[in-house]
């Protein structure tokens, strides 16, 4: 069956927006803004949030391997080899050898340091996040959302 497309021309606020009604479109659309919105706010930290991600797992992993984290990022090995070289080379993590072949990773003091300031900006962030979405959906959202992707 054809899908018939009415666009209205004049204002932008005023055109149909056949996109919207796409469960697909709609999270991607979310989930730009507000990684727009979490990278400012990480920015004067010097962070990104792959940074902070990787930092967080890190903290409570304490000698957790770099394939490790990527697996569990979904992050390929090549992009992990410069993510792991700029936080090393900011002095925010360190690596320990565990074996004569694997090495862990753990943060330094600047580490923890940096990443309670994360911690301290992101939740902020997710708590106004929250106050964007009715509260009689809040307790959904989390579960539904990782129901997509687990």
């Amino acid at each position: 069956m054809p899908i018939t497309i009415t666009f209205v021309i004049g204002n932008s606020n005023s055109m149909d927006d056949p996109l919207i009604r796409f469960p697909g479109y709609a999270l991607r659309r979310a989930a730009n803004a507000t990684a727009a919105e979490l990278a400012a706010r990480l920015a004067p930290l010097e962070l990104r949030q792959s940074d902070a991600s990787l930092l967080m797992l890190i903290a409570v992993n304490p000698g957790v391997t770099a394939s490790a984290v990527g697996r569990s990022l979904d992050i390929q090995r090549a992009n992990m080899v410069p993510l792991l070289k700029r936080l090393e080379d900011a002095g925010l993590i360190e690596r320990e050898a565990i074996d004569g072949k694997s090495q862990g990773l753990s943060l330094t003091p600047e580490g923890l340091r940096r990443l309670d300031a994360a911690r301290r900006e992101i939740e902020a962030f997710e708590a106004e996040l929250l106050e964007r979405v009715p509260e009689e959906h809040r307790r959904h959202l989390l579960p539904a959302l990782n129901a997509i992707w687990r």
